[in-house]
């Protein structure tokens, strides 16, 4: 079973509240693909979204070996943190992180990475306390606006969330990864129109990755227009990951009382502080 877009999609539907409707992007917060390229880190032969499970623990196992000759390189510490949180082992990400921190206490991209290994283990507010220091306000990062959003998304805090996502949206107009989280906030929510209207304009920017389109196949699922959804899900995929995806993707909308009660909630009347002002 491929381990990339497919473990993606599966593991950010079936986490959190609401049949784990939620996508973080906290590996990130863009779609920008990881890549190792810096010379003391071992080089991959693709990107991680594209690696199935077998090649995925592979380059986790080549990155420990390297992290462990340099525990203190804010480089590999990263990377590596990144591809154990790609394999599920969470904890052992923060445990990473927490080491590199430590070694690398100023440093932007470690307190960012640090933060999200937090958020990815639940230590929700820790994580909002460490993107903050990473953050600085002469010049704000989109992405870690955008990362602070989507941890007020797991903490219950809707509102907040997206007007974090609205303040990114100010720096960085028009980003996949910015209007996918929106419209994913508004999924947890069930106002499954408004969230498709955010994902099809994220799925339309010339720079959206795959990820943003299943997350537009899943709302689409959700509202009972399944050949539509499996049209969009197969969509740039390979054949084995798209019949994965799509397997999925049946699977959690058949289960009772999933998309039937967040469609039942979309149908009911939206509170008036919280409609579609983007």
């Amino acid at each position: 079973m491929p381990a990339s877009l497919t473990t993606t999609f599966t593991n950010r539907i079936l986490q959190g509240a609401a049949a784990s409707l939620l996508v973080l992007a906290l590996a990130g917060c863009s779609t920008t693909k990881d890549r190792m390229t810096t010379g003391s880190v071992p080089k991959l032969t693709k990107p991680v979204e594209e690696m199935d499970a077998t090649e995925l623990r592979s380059a986790t196992d080549r990155l420990g070996q390297a992290y462990e000759k340099n525990p203190r390189d804010p480089v590999t510490g990263v990377s590596y943190a990144n591809l154990l949180r790609m394999n599920g082992r969470d904890t052992q990400a923060l445990a990473v992180m927490q080491q590199v921190a430590i070694a690398n206490p100023g440093d932007r991209n470690v307190l960012a990475a640090y933060g999200k290994a937090q958020a990815a283990a639940g230590q929700f507010q820790q994580a909002l306390d460490t993107i903050g220091r990473a953050q600085t306000p002469d010049r704000p990062d989109w992405k870690l606006i955008s990362a602070q959003g989507a941890i007020l998304d797991q903490m219950g805090r809707a509102s907040d969330a997206r007007q974090r996502y609205r303040d990114a949206l100010d720096i960085q107009p028009n980003e996949p990864s910015i209007l996918s989280n929106l419209g994913m906030s508004y999924v947890l929510t069930g106002d499954l129109r408004t969230a498709e209207t955010y994902l099809r304009s994220a799925a339309s920017q010339p720079t959206a990755d795959s990820r943003v389109r299943q997350n537009l196949a899943l709302v689409v699922g959700l509202q009972g227009r399944f050949p539509e959804a499996e049209q969009i899900a197969r969509r740039e995929l390979s054949p084995q990951q798209a019949d994965a995806n799509v397997a999925y993707l049946r699977g959690m909308l058949s289960q009772p009382n999933s998309w039937q009660k967040l469609a039942a909630k979309d149908k009911a009347p939206q509170a008036a502080g919280d409609s579609n002002t983007n």
